[in-house]
Formats: structure tokens, sequence, C-alpha cells
């Protein structure tokens, strides 16, 4: 009789009683006895012609607790739970979030708003963005493994391919970037792509070894409003980059909040985050990057993106979160950290709709005259109460 030491939930061992002639296995639940050592080279060969007799039998009236052990990856194909599966490898939440300042670039564009290209531009940022999760997911397999946040992700656990992984990523990419092409225009194709290689061949690997990557990350996440804003106008200008600015400060005090209580995990994977190499830094540069959101919120109204209310009714809202960075700061612990990590999950939300909510004009519709060759655009100049607050503006026809 030979033991054969197989890991399973809640570390129960098989004890699998073997005949000579490898008959049908009976088999039999034990716990470990550390004492014991088998023969782990005549136990592989017994491993070997139990797993080839295993694959033909019939379970379905052994007890559940004595199951054989079925080899890593199990791929459930039921509807549910793939789709359940298909959410968790493309970081759903992460991807939303995504989406979500994307609808603001698209929807703060000073230009007509089309619901069909706002749609595709939102598509296709998410499809994108799903593919650079899974990408990514692919190659830190070995370093999940090894965090407690991550060690229960599916590549890491078995429960997906690494081949089926990488056919999701390589689908929704293309099918993403198609729709930003064929669906919206070239530009924010491009600004797609240009997204998706940096996150995955760039900010990805640079984890391993640089502290630079916290940088190259946070232009991932300023992409995507530009993506919004030339979805919707085909161009960029200063106006979108002051939202982009936005997106690109705000991960800073973000992240490093996020990543000052999980210093021990991202230390035992090798990461290379400010937390873990450059405390000082890492607390320094989440209060600098907290006063620099107050200081493009007032240069909003200087680029004709807001109003001038936008900036009286930011100001508490950036304060705060000033008056929060410089307490984590001044003493850095789990409780500051936290509170700084849980506030800028509802401060960027908060300054988008007030954003939104003073955009400096809003474009109703847009026609042109065939005859005399100019682009009229109907816009209002803040959120109408009376018809009568309508402004017919004119453009030179090429000038968009």
């Amino acid at each position: 009789m030979f033991r054969i030491f197989v890991r399973r939930k809640n570390y129960i061992n098989l004890q699998l009683k073997i005949s000579t002639d490898f008959q049908p296995i009976r088999c039999a639940a034990s716990t470990v006895n550390k004492s014991e050592a088998p023969n782990t080279s005549h136990c592989h060969q017994v491993n070997n012609q139990y797993n080839t007799e295993i694959t033909n039998a019939n379970y379905t009236k052994l007890p559940l607790g004595i199951l054989p052990w079925v080899p890593s990856p199990i791929i459930n194909t039921e509807g549910n739970q793939m789709c359940r599966q298909y959410k968790k490898l493309a970081k759903f939440r992460l991807t939303s979030l995504v989406v979500i300042t994307t609808m603001s670039g698209y929807a703060m564009a000073p230009a007509p708003f089309n619901f069909t290209m706002f749609v595709m531009c939102s598509l296709g940022t998410g499809l994108m963005s799903a593919a650079a999760n899974a990408i990514n997911q692919y190659h830190e397999v070995p370093f999940d493994s090894q965090m407690s946040r991550t060690k229960n992700r599916l590549l890491v656990t078995g429960q997906m391919s690494s081949l089926h992984a990488v056919g999701f990523a390589v689908a929704s990419a293309i099918t993403g970037l198609g729709i930003l092409y064929f669906g919206v225009n070239s530009l924010t194709a491009l600004l797609g792509a240009g997204n998706f290689f940096l996150y995955t061949s760039i900010y990805t690997p640079m984890k391993r070894f640089s502290i630079m990557n916290t940088w190259i990350g946070s232009i991932v996440g300023a992409l995507p409003p530009l993506m919004g804003w030339a979805g919707c106008t085909g161009s960029l200008d200063p106006g979108s980059l002051i939202l982009a600015g936005l997106l690109y400060a705000w991960q800073f005090p973000h992240f490093n909040a996020l990543s000052w209580n999980l210093r021990q995990d991202y230390s035992r994977a090798g990461y290379r985050m400010m937390a873990v190499t450059n405390p000082d830094l890492c607390r320094r540069t989440a209060y600098r990057y907290s006063i620099a959101i107050g200081g493009l919120s007032l240069l909003a109204p200087v680029f004709d993106v807001t109003n001038g209310w936008f900036v009286l009714e930011s100001l508490p809202l950036n304060l705060y979160f000033v008056y929060l960075a410089h307490k984590f700061n001044q003493s850095s612990n789990g409780g500051s950290s936290r509170k700084l990590f849980r506030y800028s999950l509802l401060h960027l939300p908060a300054l988008m709709l007030l954003f939104l909510a003073n955009k400096k004009r809003w474009y109703l519709k847009e026609t042109f005259d065939e005859t005399t060759g100019i682009k009229k655009e109907i816009c209002i100049t803040h959120l109408p109460k009376m018809p009568s607050s309508l402004v017919p503006v004119t453009t030179a026809a090429g000038a968009r």
C-alpha cells in the first residue's frame, strides 16, 4: 500500500489503497502523518498509472468527500459560470471605471452629442481595457500567487487555462480596436492601441524593476478621457488635457494610499513600488498631486471647459482631499491611508459630476448650409430654463 499526498482544499490527503495488478482503487480519507516519508519515485509511477485508469471511471456513486483529484485547470463551460470568469479576467470594476472616465471625456467635449458614437466609443474602450487586464494577469501569475490580494485569481488557481485567457484577450482587443476604428474614428483607435501597448508591454514588466511604473500607470489611467474627447470631436485641444491631467494626478493619492497597506504583499512578490522601496517619496507624492488636482481645477474655466462656478463648487471637495493627503504624509499608518483611499473613490465621481454640471457649452445639434458652406451648431452656455437661452454658434465648414 502506498500513500500519495495530493493537495486539496482544506489540505485533506487521500490514502489510495492500490493492489499490485492496479485494479480499481478504493479511496479513504486520512490525516497527514509528517513522520512518514513516501517513496516518491515509485509513487510517481503509481500516480501515472492511477491517473490513466481513473480517466474513464464512473464516480457518480462515490461520496463527494472521496472523489479523485482532477488536475487543474478545471474549465467550467456553463454559461453563467463562464460569464463570471470573464468578468474576473477583465477586472470588471476597474474596466467599469475606465469606461466611466471615457464617457466623461465624451460628454465634456465641445461638440454635438451622438448617441451611437457614444455607445461605440464606450464599448470599444471597455473591450480594450478587458483585453489589457487579461494579458496583465497572464504575465503576473507567478507573482500573483505570492500575494494575499491576488492569490485567488483565475489563472493562479487554475480555473482557466492560460491559452483560454490569451484567446479572450486577443478576441477582445481585435473587436474593441475594430469598433473604435470603424465605429468612432482613427484617432480614438490609435489612442486605444497605444494605451493597450503601454499597459501590457511597459507598465506590467516595469513593476518588477522600477518605481517609475506608478507614473507610467497614471498615464494609462489618464488616456481614457482623451479617447472619449477624441471620439466626440475627432481631435484633442487644451481642454481635453485639463480633464486628462485631473485623472493623471488623482491616481497618485489613490494608488499610493492603496499600496501602503499592501507593502508586505508587494515586497513578497518582488514588485518595486514606492510604498516598499521609498515610503517617504510615496507619502510626499500623494500629497503633492492632491494639491495639483486643485490647481488643475482652477484652470478649467480658463480654457473654457467649465464656467467659474466649478472652481467654487469643487473647492471644498479638493481641500478635504488635500487635508487627508496631508494627514497621510504627516502620520502614515493604516488608518490615514484607508481614509485617503476611500475618499478618493468618492472624490473622482463627484469631481466628474461637477465638471459635467458646469460644462461651458452644451451642444444640441449641428446643421450644414450647402449654399453658404457654413456649419451651424446650436448650443447653450448653461442648462436651460427657457428656450430663449438658445444661442447659435457658426463656424467654418472645415474648422473641426
